[in-house]
């Protein structure tokens, strides 16, 4: 493995990790660094690999909440007396749905159409926009307890739109979320567990993609990228839950801003 290879799997893997559970998309940034810094594609093991990662870093940070739930649901499917707990798995389940059907059916269109600089550039700045508006219109008051399965279908919907790179997986839940009057926290800890069977499905389609192109997989390459997202992830996720009430959406805001007017030019300049 060269060195050149090291370091841009290295650095994409970290991107990639540190991005996906923030609010400003890490498909967009995935799509464009290449294309800037001139690498090549790092192909579908690498997406593999740092899927697993972000996947694992959200379950080892979650690991008590996901035993509750766990727990809970087992409780249900034998006594059929629904708790809170219970409820809010079927919600996520819920919320996982429309994305998993319409990613199914849109992949080609996704894969071949939707990964313009000019469309990412603008995606990044309207939806950058919007969580700006949902974080200072929202009532920021509803906590877990109150999500409703007509709630959880809205994000759910609203997650869709995540396949548009640029839009930000957890940036859309939350700014649906926050528009719903939940709280910042409340939110973010929705959509972060809302990753666990969006990431998963999403793993394992690519995975079967992988398999199908029978392509050659660099072990090493596949260690550094899982690894690396891993770390990068879970600090991100600990980052975010324990800031997000008292520094809100409006850092994360610049930062879109400035990224998605800066592609624009970049379309336009070049």
């Amino acid at each position: 493995m060269e060195l050149t290879e090291a370091l841009s799997t290295f650095f994409l893997a970290l991107v990639q990790g540190a991005t996906e559970f923030l609010p400003v998309s890490s498909s967009a940034h995935l799509i464009f660094l290449p294309r800037w810094f001139g690498w090549k594609d790092q192909g579908l093991a690498f997406d593999v690999a740092t899927h697993f990662g972000t996947l694992g870093a959200v379950l080892i940070y979650f690991r008590k909440r996901l035993v509750e739930l766990s727990v809970a649901s087992f409780q249900y499917l034998r006594t059929l007396e629904p708790s809170d707990n219970s409820r809010y798995t079927s919600y996520l389940l819920l919320a996982t749905l429309p994305i998993i059907v319409v990613g199914w059916l849109c992949k080609d269109l996704v894969a071949t159409h939707f990964r313009s600089v000019a469309l990412i550039g603008s995606a990044t700045l309207v939806f950058g926009v919007l969580l700006l508006l949902a974080d200072r219109m929202g009532q920021r008051t509803k906590q877990d307890t109150e999500l409703t399965a007509w709630i959880a279908m809205l994000i759910g919907i609203g997650q869709v739109l995540a396949l548009v790179p640029g839009t930000s997986r957890s940036g859309i839940t939350i700014t649906c979320a926050l528009v719903l009057g939940f709280t910042r926290t409340a939110a973010a800890r929705f959509s972060f567990l809302l990753a666990i069977p969006t990431i998963g499905a999403a793993s394992i389609l690519t995975l079967i993609d992988l398999i199908g192109a029978n392509e050659p997989v660099n072990w090493v390459a596949l260690a550094i990228a899982t690894t690396t997202s891993f770390i990068a992830a879970y600090l991100c996720i600990e980052f975010f839950l324990k800031l997000v009430e008292k520094i809100g959406m409006l850092p994360f805001v610049v930062y879109r801003v400035l990224l998605g007017g800066g592609l624009l030019l970049w379309v336009l300049w070049v």
